[in-house]
C-alpha cells in the first residue's frame, strides 16, 4: 500500500535499461524516457518488478554477451 500518497507516477528507463519512477507531473530527468507506464506507486513498482528481470546495466549484460 502506499500510505496514501495520491501521486501519480509514470516508469521512467535510463539508456542502461535501469528502472525508476517519476512523479507524472514533472518534467522527464535528464538521461531518462518514459516506460508506457503510469499509475500508483504501486502499480509502477509491480511493473518494475515484472519487467526488469536482470538488474545488470545493459552495458555489462553486452559486455558478457548476453544481450
Amino acid at each position: 500500500m502506499s500510505n496514501g500518497d495520491s501521486t501519480i507516477y509514470k516508469v521512467m528507463v535510463n539508456g542502461e535499461e535501469q528502472y525508476s519512477i517519476w512523479p507524472a507531473d514533472r518534467e522527464d530527468p535528464l538521461g531518462w524516457r518514459g516506460a508506457g507506464k503510469t499509475g500508483t506507486k504501486d502499480e509502477c513498482m509491480a511493473y518494475i518488478q515484472e519487467v526488469w528481470t536482470d538488474m545488470r546495466p545493459l552495458s555489462l549484460r553486452r559486455q558478457m554477451g548476453d544481450a
